[in-house]
């Protein structure tokens, strides 16, 4: 249920209103906008006198809410959020690119790929250190020394990292890491979930490949929940009848998710095609579609890269894409 305030209603007035609704059992959550401010309630809002609040002199309007979803829900929060990452924002209208290695497999790599991809203009570095693979014998990743070494990349260029988790036991591995990825695998990994509700670390959520939007988002809420609103979805794919890319970018996710949530919305085209040629047009058509911002895998050596490397671009490709990137965004501004 939400509650829309009347213009006006001082703060003694909504702090004294949600009191009530907390006194009754409920979670109070309040969204501040430009002009009004909103009030929404979950837990059992049966008990809730639908027609009491709407006689009070500063309810404007009162609405059921039927989606599962109440935290990510645009209802609840008209405007659109935005991430702060170490001054890097995301959302609103900010619009960033994360890019790098597909793993990290030495200082050498990461570092130089890092201050390439800076002087493209990527704004967040990605790099994994711990790799969901689909073979046990395919490369894992560096782990604790991978961090590590995304860290020096980091001191190095200044750029904030992204990389995935596994396990909620690594959390404490995380502590200096700037946005913590749920890679599809873990999408619903309820437990990995409800400890990053625990946490202030911004969140990238990634799509399972075989996930609705409403799963997302509720998986979204299993964060939410806890009290971490600090989350970036990602569309990376989803599995289809299609043989000829690894998976299908689903770009009507983009603006139906814009629809549904005021959460920040990235597009993978690295993890969705599979195939380093594709990865410029759909990072086109993404920011097209209205993303707020691109996740692509970047290797100085693609040929000879420990994972994925047949859908990493060059430092010299990516510096094109994100120059056309740059101009679609001008196109979309007027």
């Amino acid at each position: 249920m939400i509650a829309v305030l009347k213009q006006g209603t001082t703060t003694q007035q909504r702090d004294s209103l949600c009191e009530w609704f907390r006194n009754m059992g409920l979670e109070v959550h309040v969204s501040e906008g430009r002009y009004k401010s909103i009030i929404g309630l979950i837990g059992d809002t049966s008990g809730v006198d639908i027609g009491l609040l709407e006689s009070l002199s500063i309810i404007e309007s009162v609405k059921r809410i039927s989606e599962p979803f109440k935290n990510s829900n645009r209802k609840f929060h008209p405007e659109d959020s935005v991430i702060d990452i170490g001054g890097t924002k995301i959302g609103g209208g900010n619009f960033q690119i994360i890019a790098g290695p597909c793993s990290v497999e030495s200082r050498e790599q990461i570092i130089q790929v890092a201050k390439n991809v800076k002087a493209s203009g990527a704004t967040l570095l990605r790099g994994g250190a711990f790799k969901p693979r689909t073979s046990p014998y395919d490369f894992q990743g560096l782990h604790a020394d991978g961090i590590s070494l995304l860290l020096e990349a980091k001191k190095e260029t200044g750029l904030p990292i992204a990389t995935e988790i596994m396990n909620a036991n690594d959390l404490d591995l995380f502590e200096d890491i700037d946005v913590i990825q749920v890679g599809a695998r873990n999408m619903q990994n309820f437990d990995l979930l409800k400890s990053l509700g625990k946490t202030n670390k911004v969140i990238l959520l990634k799509r399972g490949l075989a996930n609705t939007l409403k799963e997302l988002l509720m998986s979204a809420e299993y964060i939410m929940a806890g009290g971490n609103e600090n989350i970036i979805l990602c569309e990376r794919g989803i599995r289809t009848f299609e043989t000829y890319t690894r998976n299908t970018l689903d770009l009507s996710a983009i603006p139906m998710l814009r629809e549904l949530t005021h959460l920040p919305i990235i597009a993978d085209p690295s993890h969705a095609t599979g195939l380093s040629r594709l990865v410029e047009p759909m990072s086109l058509a993404a920011a097209a579609a209205g993303a707020d911002g691109l996740m692509i895998e970047v290797h100085n050596d693609p040929e000879h890269a420990l994972c994925d490397g047949a859908q990493s671009i060059t430092p010299e490709q990516f510096d094109t894409l994100a120059l056309k990137v740059r101009k679609v965004r001008e196109v979309l501004s007027l």
